[in-house]
């Protein structure tokens, strides 16, 4: 059942609709470009997502069939905690810890997708909201075999990095949503 929508809510889609035409977009894309504009409000999203209808359907019959949703940070994971979302982020610390050796470079949210791709190799919906470095370790263990997710959310945010690791994943032809710049 689907609870009823808050007047707020309403209104505020409503004000989104006046000052962004949406129409451009096919309807489950419509939808996620919407929900990322109405939960920033900002309607600069408009200009830089990057959404295709098929990685949008991807990830809609991955969550329907229940797949893991996997985020880069507890942030992430908290505030989609409706989907079931987990961060790996204290068994990457630990990863990090260890493989710092031979990976002096390795961040705790790289190491973190490492083990999401051991658990989940295949189907998952995999977000990343924050860390540059954690969509870079998923688009090198897609390339590498190791995971292969149903779909991935790249949003991470930052001036070092984020753009560049967006572009990267654009390019990997992965079912993805991201956007173009240095905002997440």
């Amino acid at each position: 059942m689907i609870p009823p929508v808050h007047p707020i809510e309403a209104e505020s889609y409503r004000i989104l609709g006046e000052r962004v035409d949406l129409d451009r977009w096919p309807p489950c894309s419509r939808a996620v470009v919407a929900r990322v504009i109405h939960a920033a409000a900002d309607v600069g999203y408009a200009d830089t997502l990057v959404v295709d209808e098929a990685a949008c359907a991807a990830g809609v019959a991955a969550l329907r069939a229940g797949a893991p949703v996997v985020s880069d940070v507890e942030m992430v994971a908290v505030a989609t905690k409706r989907a079931g979302t987990v961060s790996l982020l204290a068994e990457g610390r630990l990863r990090a810890e260890r493989e710092r050796a031979t990976d002096p470079d390795l961040t705790v949210s790289a190491a973190a997708m490492r083990v999401a791709a051991e658990h989940w190799p295949g189907g998952a919906v995999v977000v990343v909201g924050n860390a540059p470095t954690a969509l870079a370790e998923v688009v090198a263990l897609a390339a590498a075999g190791r995971f292969a997710p149903a779909l991935v959310i790249g949003l991470p945010v930052g001036f070092v990095g984020a753009a560049e690791a967006k572009a990267t994943l654009r390019a990997t032809g992965l079912p993805a949503i991201s956007n173009v710049g240095e905002r997440g």
